[in-house]
């Protein structure tokens, strides 16, 4: 958005590696000039530990982790253990790993890797620390490590793995990272991948110095070349870039424990180049899969309120609405149960020359008693309300309405919509059991757009 930086997180690079030896600093540098909030140097040997925890000591936006890698397991032992465990002590150590299994090279043998990753597992379980997962050509015996182990916290770095495994992985509470690779041109399968995974589950790395993103392949990675990455997944996931690095720092700030959370709720955020306002968290519907259940957050804006923002409020957070493609009145509830403030708003960011849509779940009308789309007319240029089932029982299921027979009043609502509002669709969240032929036969006959939603993709 207009007035918000653009600031990344490398989660996972090794600057302690000796191609970076003639110019380290510089290295340092360009990613601090980038605008790089944090980077984190990751440990895979013996030698790399006390490195890396030196150049976190000698930065302040630098951190590591200590950990040792499966190639490397053949050198574990007691005294390494030992070791492991007191660099992961260290005040700017955020994380144990590099660790996992490689059965690709077998630089160590697959018992010694499998024993040397439960030791490293087990320590952070210990040290209350992420773990930072490798895992090539192991899948199998990755998830059962990790699901023994009773971690609840980690990434899965440099994800090459399948859905299923990312699946698996998530509902243990790991991340899903990606580093260079997503940006090649025949990385078809992964980029696929990327597109699925849920905002609150994707991190960004580059593992540097190795798998430099396109288009600067050929070259020795970095940390500033994360910005490539963040490119690349925005134009996947068609988002921005901003958006893809407010979602991965924030991510990376909750795992990693660096750097602050936000404390309040927005009543203004940014997504793509339009504005949504926030403006109540109370709602007539309790979604069976609405995001608000299990999380604050909305691509990286936190969407819990402490209170309802005043007209005065917004106006103050919106500024110029002109800036923007539209502004929507959106957020973690239902906005019309604030009709006043909408209609009050809505008409000065039309008089002020800005575009105005509302996302309702289509309960207007049962919350004020009256038809409430006459008010609406010539201060809101459109409106998307959620439909979300194909009958009555099915509405009940999924939505768990406040009121009765809510499903037959939402159909009406968008069919009146249509009389005082240029532009109306309906919406649709692929939930279990809805049917979304029938859906569209609804909106056929309603003569409105159906857009249909994935389930946990938001924003």
């Amino acid at each position: 958005m207009p007035d918000e930086e653009l600031s990344l997180i490398d989660t996972h690079c090794h600057l302690e590696m000796g191609q970076f030896d003639p110019d380290r600093g510089e290295v340092i540098k360009r990613a601090k000039d980038a605008g790089l909030e944090a980077v984190i140097t990751i440990a895979s040997d013996l030698q790399s530990n006390p490195l890396a925890i030196k150049l976190a000591e000698e930065h302040d936006f630098v951190y590591c982790s200590a950990g040792l890698h499966p190639h490397d397991a053949k050198d574990f032992n007691e005294d390494v253990f030992n070791r492991l465990s007191e660099w992961a002590s260290h005040k700017k150590a955020v994380a144990v790993g590099e660790t996992g299994l490689d059965y690709h090279y077998m630089h160590s043998p697959k018992e010694k890797q499998q024993e040397v990753f439960r030791r490293q597992a087990a320590l952070a379980v210990r040290k209350g620390l992420p773990v930072i997962v490798h895992s090539r050509e192991a899948e199998a015996d990755t998830m059962a490590i990790l699901k023994e182990s009773g971690l609840t916290k980690g990434v899965m770095h440099c994800f090459s793995g399948g859905m299923k495994a990312a699946e698996e992985a998530m509902s243990m509470g790991f991340y899903i990272s990606f580093a260079g690779p997503v940006t090649f041109k025949n990385a078809k399968g992964l980029k696929e991948i990327a597109l699925e995974i849920p905002d609150d589950y994707l991190l960004i790395e580059t593992d540097a110095p190795y798998l430099t993103p396109e288009p600067l392949r050929g070259k020795r990675n970095e940390p500033s070349y994360v910005m490539h990455i963040a490119g690349e997944l925005a134009r996947l996931r068609g988002v921005s870039a901003r958006d893809i690095a407010r979602i991965t720092t924030l991510n990376a700030r909750r795992l990693f424990g660096i750097g602050e959370m936000p404390e309040e709720g927005e009543i203004a955020y940014g997504i793509r180049d339009s504005l949504y306002l926030n403006i109540t968290n109370r709602c007539t519907n309790r979604c069976s899969f609405c995001i608000s259940l299990h999380s604050d957050y909305v691509k990286g804006h936190r969407l819990r309120l402490a209170e309802e923002p005043s007209v005065r409020k917004l106006k103050a957070a919106i500024g110029d609405p002109k800036r923007y493609r539209e502004v929507v009145f959106c957020g973690y509830g239902e906005p019309l149960l604030r009709l006043d403030a909408v209609k009050e708003t809505a008409a000065w960011i039309k008089k002020t020359g800005g575009r105005v849509r509302i996302n309702t779940n289509g309960h207007g009308n049962l919350i004020h008693k009256r038809n409430i789309l006459p008010e609406l007319k010539g201060i809101v240029d459109a409106i998307s309300v959620s439909l979300d089932a194909h009958d009555e029982e099915t509405y009940k299921r999924l939505c768990r309405p406040v009121f009765d027979r809510a499903f037959d009043a939402v159909v009406e609502f968008i069919k009146d919509a249509k009389q005082y509002i240029p532009d109306v669709e309906a919406s649709v969240v692929e939930g279990e059991g809805v049917d979304i032929g029938k859906c569209r036969e609804i909106t056929e006959k309603l003569g409105v757009k159906l857009r249909i939603r994935k389930l946990d993709i938001v924003g």
